[in-house]
């Protein structure tokens, strides 16, 4: 069988989890040819967070420095009620927990994150970049996979990543199943001008307020120069939207039930879009011969564990090193990133949902529980229910 280097790996997607695979790739000196079928490569959207386990999966990518060059270093994870206004509980960030993880906790702007991966691919011998090349299926054979693009064209490679996001057209040749689960929970984003945040709520943590179907969260960016601000409200929105433009009045029908300093917050943001969150159930499914789902594309899960990056770069690590290690042995490779990998994102993605319920979004006496059996933890107990996911590379189960 010849070895994997011999033809290139393709990618079909150039966000962060695609960029982070041929980044990966290229680490362990296979070739890779990325696909994205947008004219420009590039990243809406505004803050995410990022755990331990993505500066974990960013030293193994190589760009450990400059990542964390980028990154605002918060000192807390903090629960508010949003009926009280008062804090339930915090988790440190400081020392006792970098000294746990053996990295920080961090917040960055999504497009900036996106360009540490893009100008280190645009670098790098190995990985070629194209754009207005959006895949929509493939065909394959014993020795190779082509990729069919919208365009008409032919892209034939070794293997077929596809990190093509929620909507993925790999997805629906590998596993067929139908479109995402819609959440019924509506996401409404701002940036605001750190000095348009009120004074007394620039605080150097990512908080949370948490309120009967509703949240916010906000936290500094970009060098302290804006605040992110996301707000949620479920109101069981029936039909996927991205991106939508609506006015501050639409996202203040979903917080009127709460305290007037967490209205207030809503009321410094402008510009406001909207996104109704979509996920799916766990599939066990993400191979089919020379073809393997990344990502979103393979797990997409819901905004309330701070994950979804974090996992697909996680993806990315483990599909590398995988390749790597069986560079004559295509199935194994692939049949090891998914068994390695599975378990993982399925707990992620199902805790994430079960975050959403019973921490960010509950009511009355589920709420008073809620506030009762979080404010009697310490940090150190949070370190302890986080191990699992914050000690993790990619290369662990």
């Amino acid at each position: 069988m010849a070895r994997l280097e011999t033809r290139p790996v393709l990618i079909a997607g150039g966000g962060i989890g695609g960029l982070a695979a041929a980044l990966g790739l290229a680490q362990k000196g296979i070739a890779s040819v990325l696909l994205e079928k947008a004219a420009a490569l590039g990243e809406i959207g505004a803050g995410i967070q990022l755990g331990p386990n993505a500066f974990h999966a960013f030293d193994y990518l190589g760009v450990g420095e400059a990542a964390r060059a980028m990154a605002v270093y918060i000192d807390q994870l903090r629960l508010m009620d949003a009926l009280t206004a008062e804090e339930i509980t915090h988790v440190d960030l400081r020392e006792s927990f970098r000294k746990r993880f053996g990295n920080p906790y961090a917040v960055v702007h999504r497009g900036d994150l996106h360009g540490v991966f893009l100008k280190a691919c645009r670098e790098h011998r190995l990985i070629d970049l194209r754009v207005s090349s959006e895949v929509t299926g493939y065909d394959q054979d014993g020795s190779s996979v082509t990729a069919h693009l919208a365009s008409g064209d032919r892209v034939t490679g070794s293997l077929l990543i596809g990190a093509d996001g929620l909507w993925s057209n790999i997805r629906k040749q590998v596993i067929a199943d139908g479109p995402p689960r819609v959440s019924g929970h509506t996401t409404y984003r701002s940036v605001i001008p750190t000095e348009q945040m009120p004074e007394d709520l620039r605080w150097n943590a990512a908080t949370l307020w948490a309120g009967p179907k509703c949240h916010i969260v906000h936290y500094p960016l970009s060098d302290w120069k804006v605040f992110n601000l996301v707000v949620t409200y479920h109101n069981d929105a029936p039909e996927p939207v991205a991106g939508k433009p609506v006015s501050e009045q639409e996202v203040m029908q979903g917080f009127t039930h709460v305290h007037a300093r967490a209205q207030n917050i809503i009321r410094h943001g402008k510009n406001w879009k909207l996104w109704v969150l979509c996920d799916r159930d766990p599939s066990e499914r993400w191979v089919d011969g020379r073809v393997a789902l990344l990502g979103d594309a393979a797990h997409p899960m819901l905004q309330y564990f701070a994950q979804g990056a974090c996992q697909a770069m996680e993806d990315a690590v483990c599909l590398s090193h995988m390749l790597a290690s069986y560079p004559d042995d295509h199935q194994a490779a692939l049949e090891r990133y998914q068994s390695q990998r599975f378990p993982r994102t399925a707990r992620v993605q199902l805790l994430s949902r079960a975050i959403g319920e019973h921490i960010y979004h509950p009511s009355g006496e589920h709420a008073r529980i809620r506030n009762a059996i979080m404010s009697a933890k310490t940090s150190e107990d949070y370190y302890a229910d986080l191990a699992w996911l914050y000690g993790g590379t990619g290369l662990d189960g």
